[in-house]
């Protein structure tokens, strides 16, 4: 009997055990899953919320001495969260917060995938490297003789931002050797919209052009005197874009600009935007374009010494430099080597300024306070764009984003790189001016990416002021630090910095330098599915619409060479027999 009670004694204390155990582990499971939850609600919550404390970005590299930012404690939800973007209180434009369906989703894919395996093994890498490294630089390679330029003399006054200006330095460096004349160091045009009187001097180095050159064209830095006092107005030597069309074929040239030329001795063409085609050219011709944009321009030592800062510091002063660091701030770079993972960033051209979105005719979820300000600033920069506007039938905004033509906003940026695969801690550098809408529209993407910074971030007041207002000298730093990122995000592929950049990466990166392309009308497809898809849905569809991008071809015919290099003029495929010396 006594055996009994013992043995039914020591069996309650057991099942008594046992229930504490349970307890003990439910009571574990529940605090992780609040934990979790806490957590994802905190990330949530900062989403759109520009009243709490912003982060100090340079604090929070590894090289400066890091102190701890002001975070929002705030456990709004994420609606609640996204409404406060329209609230009067954030001294910001209100819009309406897109996606914030997607976004907390993005959000809680983020908080997961934090504690997961690995990042998509692809996404730093080219997917099509073995094909794409079969094209090699080769456009330094010359079978001409230098060309005398004793035909006259050629000036340029160049418009537009240093990326049109880039490109039309090139461009008129194939018109001089076409025309067999001597071309005038390039100026730049002052434009109220850059407000930047830099010139050729201030942005790359004017020596080594001229001595680059010297076997293709002769350069000078100005006039003969005797050429210095005539009036090129007055005797028809002044040619503008009005005279010239878009794209035009050398035989324009030959036949309307050379009997000028040698006539008056001096031909100055005054904005020159886009006024060489792209084909028909002749082969060494065309390669004397990519030859001047890939080898001949070269920044100062002013703006090479500190992009080679900005890069140092977006690889937390890494010991080894990339690939593409010793083109494109010659001896300030650091010895070659392989970046560990936690040295890579990511570069992102998020091309969302206002002349962007005004010239878009898109709706960016301003209600009518964001129409009155576009139309303004549409009256006074693109008026024939106006004109247009009120004669002709345009498609609606929502047309004009399913047929992928609207700019992608930030919140759809935010959501392209989630999908992708990067994780919350990617260090991300941010290139571009003054993104519409200001910082409020920039919190979803610092938010779900806290380690985005601009080189405003990165450099010192003393680093920096030797470049403020000066807006081209400051693209210069952004074009550098996207060049030499380890993967480069563009937003809109018309973007003509994302197009000059994505090429020198093309051209110098030996099939290692990806570049995500997004194909916009597709994902404004995905996106069109705000209100029903799935996450994970998502994330495959964004991959496959990126990875097919990302495919490698030779250089469409009629294409830009500065965008497009792999030709035959401009890179050598090693696969290919040698083909026969072509003179022209």
């Amino acid at each position: 009997m006594m055996k009994k009670k013992a043995t039914a004694t020591a069996t309650a204390t057991n099942n008594r055990r046992r229930r504490r155990s349970w307890r003990c582990l439910a009571t574990g499971i529940l605090a992780a899953f609040f934990l979790f939850i806490l957590t994802n609600c905190f990330m949530l919550s900062r989403i759109q919320d520009s009243s709490s404390g912003s982060v100090n970005k340079a604090l929070k590299l590894r090289f400066f001495k890091s102190s701890s930012s002001n975070s929002s404690s705030s456990t709004l939800s994420l609606p609640d969260e996204l409404t406060k973007i329209g609230s009067s209180k954030l001294k910001q434009k209100p819009h309406k917060t897109p996606y914030a369906r997607l976004l907390h989703k993005a959000a809680h894919a983020l908080v997961q995938f934090k504690s997961s395996s690995t990042e998509p093994k692809d996404l730093w890498l080219e997917p099509y490297h073995a094909v794409a490294s079969l094209w090699q630089p080769c456009a330094n390679q010359r079978v001409w003789k230098p060309s005398q330029g004793n035909n006259g003399y050629i000036m340029v006054t160049a418009n537009g931002g240093i990326n049109q200006q880039r490109v039309a330095v090139c461009n008129i460096v194939a018109v001089a050797r076409l025309l067999n004349a001597t071309l005038v160091i390039p100026t730049f045009m002052f434009s109220s919209v850059w407000q930047d009187v830099s010139q050729f001097a201030d942005i790359y180095q004017e020596d080594y052009f001229i001595d680059y050159l010297k076997p293709d064209i002769r350069i000078v830095k100005e006039l003969p005197k005797e050429l210095q006092s005539l009036d090129l107005e007055a005797i028809g030597s002044v040619v503008t874009d009005v005279d010239i069309a878009k794209e035009a074929k050398p035989s324009f040239y030959l036949k309307n600009i050379l009997p000028l030329l040698m006539k008056n001795r001096v031909i100055h063409f005054v904005g020159f935007g886009n006024r060489l085609a792209s084909d028909p050219i002749p082969y060494h011709l065309q390669r004397l374009r990519c030859r001047c944009n890939f080898h001949a321009l070269q920044f100062t030592p002013k703006i090479q010494s500190t992009a080679a800062l900005l890069i140092q510091r977006m690889r937390q002063n890494a010991s080894h430099s990339g690939i593409l660091d010793e083109n494109l701030v010659g001896p300030f770079a650091k010895s070659k080597g392989k970046i560990k993972k936690d040295f890579r960033y990511l570069a992102l051209h998020l091309r969302f300024e206002i002349d962007m979105v005004a010239h878009s005719l898109c709706d960016f979820g301003g209600g009518e306070e964001e129409k009155k300000e576009l139309q303004a600033y549409r009256e006074v920069h693109f008026p024939g764009l106006v004109e247009i506007n009120n004669t002709t039938k345009i498609p609606s905004p929502d047309r004009l984003k399913a047929e992928g033509l609207c700019p992608l906003m930030p919140e759809e940026t935010v959501l392209m790189l989630a999908g992708l695969g990067f994780k919350r801690d990617t260090w991300i550098f941010l290139a571009g001016a003054h993104i519409y809408g200001g910082k409020t529209r920039l919190n979803a993407l610092t938010t779900l990416f806290p380690n985005l910074v601009t080189k405003e971030d990165l450099l010192s007041p003393s680093e920096i002021e030797p470049f403020l207002n000066f807006s081209s000298q400051l693209a210069a730093l952004d074009f550098i630090t996207c060049i030499a990122s380890d993967v480069f995000a563009m937003t809109d592929s018309g973007s003509q910095l994302s197009s000059l950049v994505s090429g020198y990466r093309v051209y110098y990166g030996g099939g290692k330098m990806p570049t995500i392309r997004p194909n916009k009308r597709r994902l404004a497809d995905i996106f069109m599915k705000n209100d029903t898809i799935e996450w994970k849905v998502l994330e495959t569809r964004i991959r496959k619409a990126v990875r097919q991008n990302k495919r490698v071809f030779s250089r469409p015919v009629g294409r830009s060479v500065y965008r497009y290099p792999r030709c035959s003029e401009c890179m050598c495929n090693i696969q290919e027999a040698t083909l026969p010396i072509r003179h022209g």
